[in-house]
């Protein structure tokens, strides 16, 4: 019974928060890879396109919570999301056509494109503050458990519960299904074709007839859409914070980059070995080995081998490996 617990609290603890988690980076990844695969530069303000999407959508969702239009047991914030989607796509593709389209048309190299996501990263930083504000906004609402710990216990007369939240629910089920509507879209619409034909040779796709800014638009939306989605549920299932997507962007480059950059199978797996990996590394132990151990042995610490304020040098350290042993990832995308 003791070893069934021990398995209860890893799930409850490491493998439920570390899915969910990984659906949310693998998202947002996916937006990364697309941009570098396609765009050929790692656009930095990634992190504030998501943070400025879920910004639309939390003022939407508290607009239908103010006439009182939610969604049930689940999050009104789903029927908010369509419009941060629609508000994120406008903003991109505008941005594109004022500041990336000029360098585009100069020819300019990688390192400039970067040089401008990050004044683009800056400013979109700067809007999101101004008008939400840099603390943290709760906007969840509807039912918070799939299931409860309580309930667990009483079901299965366990000493350890096991919860599910919703929005934990709703993350791995929407990252699916968006996930498969992509890989549909890019692997049997003429739209997705062209793009995967641009992304493999500019000039080839070109003399082919494929128009390179309908390309370009495109991959637009579609980052715009994925970033909304990905930001939104990082948002339910912890809180919405602008500083907070920031910082996001450091696992989200590194879930890229170990998956294979340009590589949207990679960008999925490195999501998930990024997310888990942190995690794991942070999670205090001291529960599952006071299972799993006789009690001579049980530890007197929490047997944490970093603290939570420290999970972003996980990300930090895979990267730096993966940067020197296999700069083209597990998937082989684009070196680095």
């Amino acid at each position: 019974m003791d070893v069934i617990n021990a398995l209860v609290a890893l799930t409850n603890f490491v493998l439920v928060p570390g899915i969910a988690y990984g659906s949310q980076l693998a998202l947002g990844a996916l937006g990364v890879t697309l941009i570098y695969g396609i765009l050929r530069f790692s656009n930095f303000a990634h992190g504030d396109t998501m943070a400025f999407g879920t910004m639309v959508t939390i003022l939407f969702t508290w607009w239908f919570q103010s006439m009182g239009i939610t969604a049930g047991p689940l999050p009104t914030a789903l029927l908010a999301l369509p419009f941060g989607i629609l508000a994120t796509m406008a903003l991109v593709v505008g941005t594109d056509r004022a500041v990336f389209r000029f360098y585009r048309e100069q020819k300019a190299k990688p390192v400039v494109f970067v040089m401008v996501s990050l004044g683009v990263m800056f400013m979109m930083n700067g809007l999101v503050r101004f008008i939400i504000g840099p603390g943290d906004q709760q906007f969840s609402d509807g039912e918070r458990f799939i299931v409860s710990a309580r309930t667990f216990k009483n079901l299965t007369g366990l000493d350890e519960g096991l919860a599910i939240k919703t929005s934990q629910g709703i993350t791995v089920v929407t990252a699916l299904i968006v996930v498969c509507a992509l890989f549909w879209f890019l692997n049997k619409t003429r739209t997705g074709k062209s793009m995967r034909a641009y992304s493999d040779n500019e000039d080839l796709a070109l003399l082919s007839g494929i128009n390179p800014e309908r390309v370009v638009t495109y991959t637009w939306l579609i980052v715009a859409a994925l970033a909304t989605i990905a930001g939104t549920l990082y948002g339910l299932d912890k809180s919405f914070k602008p500083f907070t997507y920031f910082q996001l962007l450091l696992p989200i480059f590194a879930a890229a980059i170990v998956g294979g950059l340009g590589n949207p199978l990679g960008a999925i797996a490195g999501g998930f070995i990024i997310a888990l990996s942190e995690v794991t590394v942070t999670y205090a132990w001291k529960k599952v080995a006071q299972y799993m151990l006789p009690e001579s042995l049980e530890p007197e610490g929490l047997v944490q081998l970093m603290s939570t304020d420290y999970k972003f040098a996980v990300s930090f350290a895979i990267l730096i490996v993966v940067l020197l042993f296999k700069p083209t990832g597990i998937f082989k995308g684009k070196s680095v």
